[in-house]
């Protein structure tokens, strides 16, 4: 016996995070009811993407073509690196900074215990990059996690070797937060990274 339509719409919504059966069920049931043109629209770029989009042979951002976008813009400075986990905080970047430099995603961070290393993270390439491109700065952007931490170092042994000077993203006190609701270790952090105002 076949599968019913309808329930196949439901699993495979159901793939995406932070759907449950609720959710996968209210949009199934919108895209019948009310919008079988997007839904047939959401289709054909759900299959470009997953038949057309790869990883950039540079950075490892997304892409359809070989070679990014970013990668790509000759306006972009190639001395500045901004090592990141993935292609998220890309566009994090890239919506809220004026960052003017080149990409490097390492589609995670180093975590013995779920067997992630060094070749997990392309730091073979991102090592080759650092050897053959003037690369002055490489801007460490990991996240304040225990791997995330781990990774830094790593990348900034790494960069030490080729004489490329090494930043990190400032972490602490957000804008507009009030020290009594910081919480303690990102206060200690905030404090420890003090810079001087002139």
């Amino acid at each position: 016996m076949a599968a019913d339509p309808f329930d196949e719409l439901l699993e495979a919504l159901r793939c995406l995070p932070g759907v449950g059966a609720r959710s996968a069920q209210r949009m199934a049931l919108h895209l019948l009811e009310r919008d079988r043109d997007g839904g047939r629209r959401l289709a054909r770029a759900l299959g470009s993407a997953m038949d057309g989009i790869q990883r950039c042979r540079l950075c490892r951002n997304f892409t359809a073509g070989e070679v990014c976008r970013i990668c790509l813009n000759d306006r972009r400075d190639p001395s500045l690196m901004c090592v990141v986990e993935g292609p998220a905080d890309v566009l994090a970047i890239e919506s809220a900074t004026g960052f003017a430099g080149r990409y490097f995603v390492l589609l995670g961070r180093l975590s013995p215990l779920d067997g992630l290393g060094p070749e997990d993270l392309g730091l073979d390439l991102l090592e080759a990059r650092l050897e053959s491109e003037n690369i002055e700065e490489m801007i460490i952007a990991t996240n304040t996690t225990v791997e995330g931490e781990a990774t830094s170092y790593y990348l900034q042994e790494m960069a030490e070797r080729y004489q490329v000077r090494v930043t990190r993203l400032a972490q602490g006190v957000p804008l507009g937060g009030e020290l009594e609701h910081t919480d303690r270790s990102t206060l200690a952090h905030a404090f420890s990274s003090r810079l001087a105002l002139k």
